[in-house]
């Protein structure tokens, strides 16, 4: 290809009136071509010499800065994925721990409420049974007293029965007699 270039350029040079620069275009004139092309050299080796003396190395030290920023960077996130997890993994032994001490304060609140209610049940019971021996007693009592009073009330009557019916008074003991044997019986047949 260069050799192609080269045969060009000097068939160019042999060449005077190739394209007539009468027509006023000095570019195509032969005779000016020698230092067009020294001005085109000059030019693309100054174009060279710059972007691979300064603007290559410039672009290689910002694409190598990036990409260690991106190693960097890669890095990082690998390292607070790495701690992510950890902590993770701590937050979910934590919560199971928590979970566990919940349960184990549910079971005993939970024995402890059935504790207390077993306490204020039989609290509850004794106060019961002791309401219940108290009214039995009273009730031993009212029947006692009401059955002396029965008692007094039939001999009252008896006695008043007796003296209307026969006109005359009973000694008192006859009468205490005669109903306490009424009521003998009716409390054996009972």
């Amino acid at each position: 290809m260069k050799k192609l270039f080269a045969l060009i350029i000097f068939l160019l040079f042999l060449e005077k009136n190739l394209y007539s620069a009468e027509a006023g275009m000095p570019q195509l004139d032969p005779e000016y071509w020698p230092s067009q092309v020294f001005w085109l050299i000059i030019i693309f080796l100054t174009i060279y010499i710059l972007i691979s003396k300064i603007f290559i190395p410039k672009i290689k030290g910002s694409i190598d800065l990036r990409e260690d920023k991106i190693r960097k960077d890669l890095e990082d996130a690998k390292t607070f994925k790495e701690q992510a997890e950890l902590k993770l993994n701590e937050y979910n032994s934590l919560m199971e721990t928590a979970k566990i001490d919940v349960k184990k304060i549910i079971s005993k609140s939970r024995q402890k409420l059935n504790e207390d209610m077993q306490i204020k049940k039989d609290e509850a019971q004794k106060k019961i049974d002791a309401e219940i021996l108290n009214a039995e007693t009273e009730i031993k009592k009212f029947k006692k007293d009401s059955f002396n009073k029965i008692k007094s009330i039939s001999e009252d009557i008896t006695s008043n029965l007796v003296k209307d019916i026969f006109g005359e008074d009973l000694n008192k003991s006859s009468v205490e007699a005669s109903v306490q044997q009424t009521i003998k019986e009716y409390q054996k047949g009972k």
